[in-house]
């Protein structure tokens, strides 16, 4: 049969120092101490909030920071991924709107031209037109042209 036998650690035997044993103890909640070199004005918003860390726990901390970085990275791709999509538009836009829309203007002129040459056409005929009848004939010519009937000046 087994038999257990308690053995005792020495170090747990041995008296610990406490705050009455201790010479260099001394209470640093209940007093302010004037020999500290600390300088609240030297202190940035940094160090204050790096200071804070502690207050939050590793497992709390841990899920914060992956958050952030999941967040930062989705951000990275998203903004990536945009100023590509912005490049290839912008590059289609260059190589193909331009030369469409030059070439949409030219078409523009042309028809303005032939619009143009159309009144210049009937112009010339209303005044060869004029000339081999009264002047009442190309008044009703022009008045007809125009959509309505033309009445004297005067």
């Amino acid at each position: 049969m087994v038999q257990l036998t308690e053995v005792a650690d020495e170090h747990f035997q041995q008296a610990q120092p406490g705050p009455e044993e201790d010479e260099d103890f001394t209470d640093t909640d209940s007093e302010i101490s004037e020999e500290s070199d600390y300088d609240p004005e030297s202190e940035t918003l940094t160090d204050r909030l790096y200071a804070l860390r502690d207050v939050i726990s590793p497992t709390t901390r841990g899920y914060i920071s992956a958050k952030v970085g999941a967040v930062s990275s989705a951000v990275g791709t998203a903004l990536s991924f945009g100023g590509k999509t912005l490049w290839v538009v912008g590059s289609s836009a260059l190589l193909l709107g331009v030369p469409w829309a030059l070439a949409w203007a030219e078409e523009q002129q042309v028809i303005e031209m032939e619009k143009e040459m159309k009144m210049r056409e009937m112009g010339s005929e209303m005044l060869t037109a004029g000339g081999e009848q009264s002047g009442s004939a190309t008044a009703a010519q022009v008045g007809a042209a125009l959509g309505q009937d033309a009445k004297p000046a005067l």
